[in-house]
């Protein structure tokens, strides 16, 4: 059985990745977007799925958002939090802007888009909330004191959801992906990418998005209704928490 879903961050990377498996499916899909409207008219063109511009660190834009989804495409019933920014620097040379721009946009979103559809989600006595948080919210980064703190501030989110709505068939969980292929990370010069990063992945090599995307359609399935409050890693064996 298809369900509505939507998904922040849904015409990029790992997000498009997870909008695409979750289309080819069955479920009818809402790809959230941010800025790039060249991205996401290719994307809409190539896949038919429906994209939505908002910017998720607004209350305001996200309930008036999920609204006009609803209302094109029905109650939401699964819950994808993707989208996410870096705003990388030193803490000692980090300024506030750089702090709240990532804060606001990687963990308040997840108010902003959770509890405008938690209460239909305990009325239907089902709902699927999935967070992509990150390993370097789990073991922290140089540079990142800003998106740790949000992506470890995730993990502990999704564990009080998932407690609070256990009973009315909602699971709540998070997938901490590493170093994953998308466009952001080939991007890094080759030599850094060599010599720097993949001599720490275990298995030798960039996690591919449809990897995450396989872990979101797991988590999502109604069969898969005892899994809630987990954080899952996805990292080739990086971070083992």
């Amino acid at each position: 059985m298809g369900h509505v879903v939507l998904v922040t961050g849904g015409t990029r990377g790992i997000g498009a990745a997870v909008s695409r498996s979750l289309h080819a499916a069955g479920h009818t899909v809402a790809a959230n977007y941010a800025s790039n409207d060249a991205a996401a008219a290719k994307f809409k063109e190539e896949t038919g799925i429906a994209v939505y511009k908002w910017d998720i660190s607004s209350f305001d834009a996200c309930a008036a958002g999920i609204k006009q989804v609803e209302a094109d495409l029905g109650p939401i019933e699964i819950l994808v939090n993707n989208a996410g920014i870096t705003r990388d620097a030193m803490f000692h040379r980090m300024s506030v802007e750089q702090w709240t721009a990532v804060i606001n946009t990687n963990l308040s979103s997840l108010f902003n888009m959770c509890r405008p559809v938690i209460d239909g989600m305990r009325e239907r006595n089902f709902g699927r909330i999935i967070v992509i948080s990150s390993m370097n919210g789990q073991k922290g980064q140089i540079g990142q004191t800003n998106y740790s703190a949000a992506k470890a501030g995730e993990i502990g989110f999704i564990k009080a959801l998932a407690l609070e709505n256990a009973k009315k068939g909602i699971t709540v969980n998070a997938i901490c992906p590493g170093y994953i292929g998308t466009e952001m990370v080939q991007a890094v010069p080759k030599d850094v990418l060599e010599k720097s990063i993949l001599p720490l992945i275990p298995v030798g090599r960039l996690g591919d998005p449809d990897e995450i995307a396989r872990a979101v359609m797991f988590l999502v399935d109604d069969k898969e209704g005892f899994i809630t409050g987990a954080s899952i890693s996805i990292n080739g064996g990086q971070y083992m928490p």
